[in-house]
């Protein structure tokens, strides 16, 4: 599926690249065209401007008079005679000058007889008066661009003339220009589309990851769901279609049902925390709160599973640290407290709970887990630091970088004492923590103990 979407991505990023391509190509080509047949119309305009200034035409009745252009009138009182145009005169000091210029000069009589020619044979080509130009192809080797002009005075016709420019001016570097620019455009839609493929696989990556922590998320609270409704299915069928006289069995049946229910909801709830926090809709009702009020309120709750485990539960503060190196962020106000945080009480309270009751479940009998507070400052600006240690049997180097996964559980030789943990405490800790813009890190070593450390924003606001 996904290298089908990446193929489909790649491919349209390189045809919309491509039309791009082809579109700037196809213009740019035209244009230069256009602007070198426009250069050519305007040298043989320009020629044939030069040439009528230069004509020699002569009175052939009477020989009294000679104009020296074609754009020279008679006067109005000079009778009107038949002129002529001395061809000789007229063309033979400029048909070095064309030559040169690779353009050729042909003079017809206003009976369209050609009277004189540079070319080395004659074309047989129809005369065509035009006044921009037109292209004439004699053979697919032989191709002109010329200018036909009538030339006549006192609306007597003197005879055409004809300028030619050979096409390959023009064809030549078009001819470059196009294989230049299908060379270039198949070099690009080339690039293109390596890099599409490139990019379409970078962009796929972050989608193709997310799919598979969704496959994995869902089988795993599959699995985790599927086991304790199985039990839950079980038990109701035993009590509902064998009732057995004891009610003292009933009542175990009874509290196995109430005991899973009970940890099901608190799987819902974990669940529908990680949904909320995932789509942005996790809201946040922060306070000004002492830390140090709820981390004695969550060990009062915990000591209860620390004694019946035979586990030290102890707390540490550095307030005496505190009283020796004072700084911005720290009041000596009554009643006022430096483990203050603006935080959300109810998540707080969840985060403390996960951490301590982790270090309770994962720590022997006879072991010791310890809360400590402390504000310490980093670049300038105080924070709460939060470190909960444990002597229990520590989590594996391997295993360090996966803690915060969702439903992820190391080896099940570290658990102890029915776990009934379903791998989302961490998660939801490191959630917490991340809207409360605080950090959270984890040190361990296998059967050396685990040491989880908290840093918090302090509040250095009291209202």
């Amino acid at each position: 599926m996904f290298q089908a979407t990446r193929q489909r991505l790649a491919l349209w990023y390189t045809a919309v690249t491509a039309v791009l391509l082809l579109l700037f190509a196809s213009g740019f080509y035209g244009y230069v065209r256009t602007t070198l047949v426009e250069r050519v119309d305007d040298t043989l305009n320009h020629v044939v401007e030069v040439m009528q200034r230069s004509l020699v035409i002569e009175v052939s009745e009477e020989g009294d008079r000679v104009f020296t252009s074609a754009l020279e009138p008679p006067s109005s009182g000079a009778p009107r005679a038949t002129l002529r145009v001395n061809v000789e005169a007229s063309f033979g000091t400029n048909a070095r000058a064309v030559e040169d210029d690779h353009i050729d000069l042909e003079w017809f009589s206003p009976q369209g007889q050609l009277l004189w020619s540079t070319m080395a044979e004659v074309l047989p080509l129809p005369l065509h008066v035009n006044l921009s130009g037109e292209t004439v192809r004699v053979n697919p080797d032989l191709v002109f661009r010329q200018v036909t002009e009538r030339v006549q005075v006192q609306g007597q016709v003197l005879g055409y003339l004809r300028v030619s420019h050979p096409w390959f001016e023009v064809s030549r570097p078009s001819r470059r220009l196009m294989v230049d620019l299908a060379l270039g455009t198949s070099l690009m839609v080339g690039t293109v589309a390596a890099m599409g493929w490139l990019l379409s696989g970078l962009a796929m990556a972050p989608v193709r990851d997310s799919y598979q922590q969704l496959r994995q998320f869902t089988a795993d609270a599959s699995h985790e769901l599927r086991n304790p409704i199985a039990i839950i299915q079980t038990n109701a069928q035993v009590a509902l279609l064998d009732p057995h006289p004891d009610l003292a069995i009933q009542q175990q049946q009874f509290q196995v049902i109430e005991r899973l229910t009970r940890r099901l909801g608190g799987l819902v709830d974990d669940l529908l925390f990680l949904a909320r926090q995932d789509s942005g809709l996790l809201t946040l009702s922060p306070a000004p709160l002492d830390i140090k009020t709820l981390v004695k309120e969550v060990l009062e709750e915990q000591q209860v599973i620390a004694k019946e485990a035979g586990i030290d539960l102890t707390m540490e503060t550095h307030e005496q640290a505190l009283d020796r190196d004072k700084g911005p962020g720290f009041t000596d106000k009554e009643n006022s407290s430096p483990y203050r945080v603006w935080a959300d009480a109810s998540q707080l309270t969840r985060l403390l709970t996960n951490l301590i009751s982790n270090s309770l479940q994962f720590t022997a009998p006879g072991g010791l887990v310890k809360v400590e507070l402390e504000v310490i400052r980093q670049h300038g600006q105080p924070w709460l630091q939060l470190v909960v240690q444990d002597t229990g049997v520590g989590i594996a180097t391997e295993a360090l970088t996966h803690v915060f996964d969702r439903f992820y559980r190391a080896d099940p030789s570290r658990r102890r004492r029915n776990d009934q943990g379903t791998g989302l405490g961490l998660a939801i800790a490191k959630a917490i923590v991340d809207h409360h813009r605080g950090t959270i890190h984890i040190h361990s070593h296998l059967n050396q103990g685990t040491q989880v450390t908290v840093l918090l924003p302090q509040a250095t606001r009291i209202s």
